[in-house]
């Protein structure tokens, strides 16, 4: 099964996800099959949190791709900020 979820990356104390679609039994910061976008939670200044490609994620979930839960917020959450923007 495809899942939608968040690979770890950054330096001690300093986390930086990507939101990529990897098989469900891969490692977490492991072989992945595309990446979707990226989580900055400590993001400063004119530096962007969330930076996600809403129609790729689509296609996935269209394909039978499960979001994990922190990924659904952040989605969701990206959703809601770019529609408020428009």
């Amino acid at each position: 099964m495809v899942t939608i979820r968040l690979s770890r990356g950054g330096a001690k104390k300093q986390p930086f996800y990507h939101v990529v679609a990897t098989d469900s039994r891969a490692r977490r910061d492991g072989r992945y099959i595309e990446r979707l976008g990226y989580y900055n939670p400590v993001a400063r200044g004119s530096a962007t949190e969330v930076l996600v490609d809403l129609e790729r994620v689509d296609y996935w979930i269209g394909v039978g791709a499960q979001m994990s839960d922190s990924v659904k917020k952040i989605v969701k959450d990206h959703r809601k900020a770019t529609a408020a923007a428009a």
